[in-house]
């Protein structure tokens, strides 16, 4: 026995000490990155803890995909029960004893048969995987970015698992037969004992040697997968847990502030700093994410978190539609450059080699394809963030390189001359009321009043013909219930959305901190929007700022009236029986969970509502977020919008409906496509409220 543990101790030892080693490594390049991250990574403590039980040890999110969702989240239980077992046989080869947890009694029955149980799920699983990988092959694990690599990367992790849980069983079944009749044995092994019959016949010796071969393959493969680990895409085994932990807990689609630029725009605007802003120590070395020195801290924790697992990439709209983004690739390739670059800027933190992450390892292609729908992280089974860090590299590419599509800079010069993305004059902001008698907010403060509610317009509401129609038919309603709102008239302007989304933080915060000061130099408390962009960027983005309201959007503000019976829908009107599918806008429903309210509003009719395929959290983008509305898309198969609107076609539906004026034009636009402009109609629910009113 002594001979045993000291060969055992040297081993480990040599093991851990490797992983020591390499954990150190891979901290001296967490050292650099920026120390300060976006968002609050520290606060509320209780959530982070439920999330963490629930998306980590849970594998909530991991139950979207049902089948390989639970084979996986079997396989992690098992792997967390049967770290009790590796823990004791460690213990057992540092102290030369044998199953010293067996004191334990009933627990120590309870955690070997579930390691027995588990280790037979997880054989099966592995075979599984390994029959998906290889046989029917799904196109997330034969994408472009997927290098031969990374197939062998998951085959041999795979093996290994096999060959561990292998052993665990064999070294058990030596166990069981040497030992059972025995005092001191201790344990339950359900598997292993109704394998005895196949070692029935077996001496003492070969039963022995089974044991103790088997028990040295299982602590030689973990103690070598240890370190084999950091290495691979399986990291996450390490890293999810962590990283779940520090996820953001704010809204999704909320994108982090940049405090440099906030510096330099209240200084443009002559106005004072906040109380609440500390002034930045240092001088900001560059806007955005050039290379790896300008992530941070969790984008990096990302990246080893990143299981290339491509669900992210497989619900993405732009690579669904044959262009060249896809989000698994982004963290692939932070990870490939911060390896490479990291061992010189350890030695010298000006070193440089002429590459770049942003140019040499992910294109501007790439990045300007992004809709920031989110689907990538609500698909993400381990919280990792794509959306801010793609704006973060188009930050760079537009802050410092001015390197934005044309079309998109004519979009960011509209904002700062008109106010809008498009070339109209703010006088005719408020044309769309014509005929009807809106009061603006100024009239009200004429008259030292203050509107209850705040009708925010929107630049598409206030300019685009069709939506238009919308904007009224939602006027009318608020008239009708004795709403005592108003809105900005010609004082409204462009959230900044677009711009924010596309990259030019610049033009975002300045055209936020102008209209901070209106709403707030007028008192306004309670806004209603009809635009579920610029409702996520009121209501997410602009406290940051100084802007603290609460804003409603109006799907939510009509299940209100309606539940309140202001409004009464009668019969349906002319939607009566016929069959309704409802298109959910990226930023009401991922960006801020806003699925049900629309569906309640619609159910009010005596109409079918039917679903699309791809609704509620999996929907489907339009097509039009992340500034590409302003801009031609990307070469691809397909356009994003023609995609969605034929999964609409196919529920029969004669009716779209959408709750945001993006959505409402590249659904038409689709509907258009098709030449179903007869028999398919898109209207916004405000229109199918008051077309359906009794």
């Amino acid at each position: 026995m002594i001979v045993k543990q000291i060969i055992f101790i040297v081993f480990a030892l040599v093991a851990f000490g490797l992983f020591g080693y390499t954990v150190r490594t891979i901290l001296s390049r967490f050292k650099l990155t920026k120390p300060k991250d976006h968002f609050d990574r520290s606060g509320n403590l209780g959530e982070r803890i439920s999330t963490t039980l629930l998306v980590a040890f849970g594998q909530s999110k991991m139950f979207k995909r049902p089948v390989a969702g639970i084979l996986h989240a079997l396989v992690w239980w098992g792997f967390l029960v049967i770290t009790i077992g590796t823990g004791e046989m460690i213990l057992d080869g540092f102290l030369g004893t044998e199953r010293i947890l067996g004191f334990l009694g009933g627990f120590y029955d309870f955690v070997t048969a579930s390691g027995e149980i588990f280790a037979g799920i997880i054989i099966v699983s592995c075979v599984i995987f390994l029959f998906r990988r290889y046989v029917t092959k799904p196109s997330r694990f034969t994408a472009r970015e997927m290098k031969p690599k990374s197939r062998m990367d998951a085959t041999f992790i795979l093996s290994m698992i096999l060959l561990l849980m292998l052993s665990l069983l064999g070294m058990n079944l030596g166990y069981v037969e040497l030992n059972q009749m025995h005092e001191d044995f201790v344990g339950f092994y359900p598997i292993s004992q109704a394998l005895t019959a196949i070692t029935a016949s077996w001496s003492e010796s070969s039963l022995h040697l089974l044991e103790q071969t088997n028990w040295w393959i299982h602590i030689g493969l973990v103690l070598t997968f240890l370190n084999i680990l950091p290495y691979s895409k399986h990291f996450h085994v390490f890293m999810a847990v962590p990283n779940v932990f520090f996820s953001r807990l704010t809204p999704a689609g909320q994108l982090h502030n940049m405090p440099e630029i906030t510096k330099e725009v209240r200084s443009f605007m002559d106005l004072d700093p906040p109380s609440d802003t500390p002034e930045e120590e240092s001088e900001v070395k560059r806007f955005g994410v050039k290379d790896v020195e300008d992530i941070t801290w969790k984008n990096l924790m990302d990246s080893y978190t990143c299981t290339e697992c491509g669900r992210c990439t497989s619900s993405c709209p732009a690579n669904i539609t044959g262009k060249l983004l896809s989000p698994r690739k982004l963290y692939i390739d932070m990870r490939a450059r911060m390896t490479e670059k990291a061992p010189h800027l350890i030695e010298n933190a000006q070193y440089s080699d002429e590459k770049a992450l942003v140019g040499d390892w992910i294109t501007e292609e790439e990045l300007w394809a992004c809709t920031t729908c989110g689907a990538c992280m609500e698909e993400c089974p381990v919280d990792i963030e794509h959306v801010p860090f793609i704006v973060d590299m188009r930050r760079y590419l537009v802050l410092e390189e001015s390197k934005a599509p044309e079309s998109l800079n004519i979009m960011f010069n509209n904002i700062q001359n008109n106010g809008a993305p498009w070339a109209m004059s703010s006088s005719a902001r408020f044309e769309w009321a014509e005929g009807l008698e809106i009061p603006t907010v100024a009239d009200l403060a004429a008259n030292n009043e203050v509107p209850e509610v705040l009708f925010w317009v929107g630049c598409a509401g206030s300019f685009d013909d069709r939506y238009k129609r919308v904007t009224r038919a939602f006027a009318q309603i608020l008239i009708e219930t004795n709403t005592k709102f108003a809105v900005l008239g010609m004082e409204e302007s462009c959230t900044g959305d677009p711009a924010r989304r596309a990259g030019n933080e610049m033009v975002f915060q300045m055209q936020a901190l102008m209209n901070i000061q209106t709403l707030n130099a007028y008192g306004i408390k309670k806004i209603v929007t009809a635009c579920p962009h610029c409702f996520n960027t009121l209501k997410n983005e602009y406290p940051e700022l100084g802007g603290n309201y609460e804003v409603i959007h109006h799907s939510t503000y009509l299940q209100e009236l309606i539940d309140g019976g202001k409004v009464r829908i009668s019969g349906g009107g002319e939607f009566k029986g016929k069959k309704i599918t409802f298109h959910d806008s990226c930023y009401l429903g991922r960006a801020n969970d806003i699925y049900e309210a629309p569906r309640n509003v619609l159910e009010k009719l005596d109409a079918d509502l039917v679903e699309m395929k791809r609704c509620k959290t999996k929907g489907l983008c339009c097509g039009a977020g992340g500034g590409q509305m302003f801009k031609d898309a990307e070469p691809g198969n397909r356009e994003v919008n023609i995609e969605r609107t034929e999964e609409a076609l196919a529920t029969g539906a004669e009716v779209i409906a959408a709750a945001c004026p993006f959505c409402m034009t590249m659904m038409s636009d689709g509907v258009k496509h098709f030449e179903q402009e007869e028999k398919v109609k898109v209207y916004d629910l405000a229109e199918i409220v008051v077309m359906s009113k009794g």
